[in-house]
């Protein structure tokens, strides 16, 4: 059987391609697909342990029995968790080609966009007169990195996987915390120092529920939401360093 892998982040940079077409034998597992790579990348073989994989835009555990024509998405932890701009490799520092994509992807309650994000626009949009409160987290671009000088950052996504997590997210939070409404967007491409990467909008009748739902959403978004962040800096440039995935995640080995 033949499938589709789709390789993202440093991973990308490790096999040299975004995605390949692998023949592999009948009743193969989602293991046997790390494995291969494993087996061809020692710096793969490295990462295998923290990442995630997906078939057909869904997460799933590597026992999974794969069938002719899925698409398998390999992972490596997404932005937003710990970095170490010590590690960055000597390259010339320069935007990633930015293939020919949507200019935005909307859901019910989130978007993935390669525009500025508008604050005004967003936060009219969740407004309404029953609110008591109305929070938002405005992630935006900083000049440095551990002390080191930021040039600029650029973001890539999963992007059909990752609206559809946002919304996981968005629902999640509607059913836990039972705030009114709440809005996700993240902005995809190359980044300037001071634009806004992430909006998390959250209205509700009590401030305290919207702050709750808020911290959660950004929280659990940057450690579950397959988005990758590089860092560009005067010598170099590097993929931000996530942790790994959730275990519930990653899936029983």
């Amino acid at each position: 059987m033949r499938i589709r892998v789709l390789l993202f982040g440093q991973l990308k940079d490790i096999v040299g391609q975004s995605e390949d077409l692998l023949d592999l034998p009948a009743g193969a597992t989602v293991g046997a697909v790390t494995s291969h790579y494993s087996q061809q990348f020692s710096k793969f073989q490295s990462l295998a342990n923290s990442l995630a994989c997906s078939v057909n835009q869904e997460y799933a555990a590597s026992s999974l029995a794969l069938k002719d024509g899925d698409e398998v998405g390999l992972l490596p932890p997404v932005s937003g968790g710990k970095g170490d701009p010590q590690r960055a490799p000597k390259e010339t520092a320069k935007s990633d080609q930015v293939s020919e994509e949507v200019r935005e992807l909307r859901s019910d309650h989130c978007s993935i966009v390669r525009e500025p994000i508008d604050l005004q626009l967003v936060k009219a949009e969740l407004g309404a007169p029953e609110d008591g409160a109305a929070i938002f987290f405005d992630g935006v671009v900083r000049n440095n990195t551990r002390g080191r000088r930021t040039l600029y950052l650029n973001y890539e996504s999963y992007e059909s996987m990752a609206i559809n997590e946002m919304e996981k997210l968005a629902q999640a939070s509607l059913e836990r915390f039972k705030v009114r409404d709440v809005r996700l967007v993240h902005r995809m491409g190359r980044l300037e120092i001071g634009e806004t990467s992430v909006l998390i909008g959250v209205a509700s009748a009590h401030r305290v529920a919207a702050f709750e739902a808020c911290r959660w959403l950004i929280d659990t978004l940057k450690k579950t939401v397959p988005i990758w962040k590089k860092e560009y800096f005067e010598d170099g440039a590097v993929w931000a360093d996530g942790e790994p995935f959730p275990e519930e995640i990653r899936g029983s080995k």
